[in-house]
């Protein structure tokens, strides 16, 4: 189950969602990955719980490397696939948990998630001598957030099933629940044993706090003056996303179909080449429409031959209807 895009629209450059892929990027490609080198690497900068716990481990590390570990666990990766998952997932989901605590917040809320993931493992596994890296666990606060946010968003999902690649539109509450459950499952499975492997409780540990948090602050956006929220440097994005969807009714002539297509207020004005998924039923069709500059809210763009046929096969127009709106 690999989850492939969503389809929400974000309003706002993620530079913090970016920023964070880029630093855990550069983490990567600057230790080495494998070999006792990576080892010593981990056991300085992952977390281990026994650390914490056990004096005879502790007195081996300063004060300093204690603090330090708990943050820095969660930019280390053991594996190229380790590192492009995670950062796979926080680019589709991230932007738009960005998008609505603001990107200074929003910070704030992926190191928290990380630090409190690192905590739920901890104490379930107090006298673990295994090193937990990976940004799993704030990725997974990110994705509770996420849950509780937009749970209706479709996001579009690859299942592989033997050599077929199967691809679905699912809502997003069905995919972050199913994956939650597959983490609990699997914490249960794997309970009471130490050795390597996916540290699960991390995981769950990081989507309760994003389901909480992400409650916390809509609650305090809510009672925010005029609900005002401050991004502290976001850039609002001037053109919406690139592949649209739309599902075409009928228009006054039988043969004739009609749609919206929503644009920018600067797209309308510069133009734009858009990919249109056009979908009628169970079939799905994909054109790439230029919609000219100089477009006014309401104009209309005429695609011809792609409305309904008769029974001679002759084929109707679809008109796509411009709506010139800000991005949300």
């Amino acid at each position: 189950m690999i989850p492939l895009r969503d389809t929400i629209q974000s309003r706002h450059y993620p530079v913090v969602t970016i920023g964070i892929i880029g630093i855990n990027l550069v983490v990567y490609f600057l230790h080495p990955a494998h070999g006792p080198d990576f080892q010593e690497i981990a056991y300085t900068y992952g977390l281990v719980p026994a650390r914490y716990t056990m004096a005879e481990m502790a007195r081996h590390f300063t004060a300093a490397q204690q603090v330090f570990a708990v943050f820095s666990f969660m930019f280390l990766h053991g594996g190229i696939l380790h590192i492009l998952g995670n950062m796979w997932i926080l680019y589709i989901f991230g932007d738009n948990v960005e998008d609505f605590l603001g990107s200074f917040y929003f910070a704030l809320f992926y190191i928290a998630g990380g630090l409190f993931s690192g905590v739920a493992h901890m104490v379930l596994n107090l006298s673990s001598t295994t090193p937990v890296i990976g940004a799993s666990g704030a990725v997974a606060a990110v994705m509770g957030a996420y849950f509780i946010l937009y749970p209706t968003s479709r996001i579009l999902t690859l299942f592989p099933i033997l050599f077929i690649p199967l691809f679905l539109e699912i809502p997003a509450f069905v995919f972050l629940g199913i994956w939650f459950m597959i983490q609990v499952l699997n914490a249960a499975g794997t309970a009471g044993m130490d050795g390597p492997g996916i540290a699960w409780w991390a995981h769950i540990g990081g989507f309760v706090f994003g389901v909480v948090g992400i409650k916390f602050a809509q609650g305090a956006y809510a009672a925010a003056p005029g609900g005002e929220r401050s991004r502290w440097g976001g850039i609002r994005k001037r053109k919406s996303s690139h592949l649209h969807v739309v599902r075409p009714i009928s228009g006054e002539e039988g043969l004739d179909l009609k749609a919206t297509l929503t644009v920018t207020p600067y797209e309308a004005h510069a133009g734009t080449t858009k990919i249109v998924n056009l979908r009628s039923g169970f079939q799905k069709q994909m054109y790439r429409v230029r919609v000219p500059g100089g477009m006014k809210d309401g104009s209309l763009l005429r695609l011809r031959g792609l409305g309904r046929k008769n029974q001679s096969g002759e084929p109707g127009d679809l008109y796509l209807e411009v709506r010139v709106k800000e991005n949300d």
